[in-house]
């Protein structure tokens, strides 16, 4: 069982910077692919980026290429989404999840745990 809490969410205007963290309870972290979702109102949760269990390997939607960064401590169990050059889309309610396997998902279902989520809201 992994329990994920985000935190770093927060009102910013466009052009603007956040840095998500994830943190994730047990031992097992280092053997987790992570991944950061989004959802906005009245729309269905949509993959932002994902992480190997390593770091190694990352991926993002092509929204969010060349402006955010996903990146791991797996010696403190935490994942982090920086956002620079925000958007006013891109505010939602933000989500990390984490997924067993060695493979990057970029499908809500092949997660197995989430996070509550956390609001970032970009104003114009």
């Amino acid at each position: 069982q992994v329990q994920l809490v985000e935190s770093g969410g927060g009102l910013v205007q466009a052009g603007g910077s956040l840095r998500l963290s994830c943190a994730a309870s047990g031992r097992t972290f280092s053997t987790y692919a992570m991944g950061w979702f989004r959802q906005a109102p009245g729309k269905e949760r949509e993959f932002v980026a994902a992480s190997s269990p390593s770091g190694s390997t990352t991926y993002f939607t092509d929204s969010v290429k060349g402006r955010f960064t996903i990146s791991r401590d797996n010696a403190k169990n935490t994942v982090y989404l920086q956002m620079n050059s925000l958007k006013p889309e891109d505010t939602a309610v933000y989500y990390c999840a984490a997924k067993t396997g060695l493979r990057v998902g970029t499908k809500v279902g092949s997660y197995d745990y989430w996070g509550q989520g956390t609001q970032v809201t970009v104003s114009s």
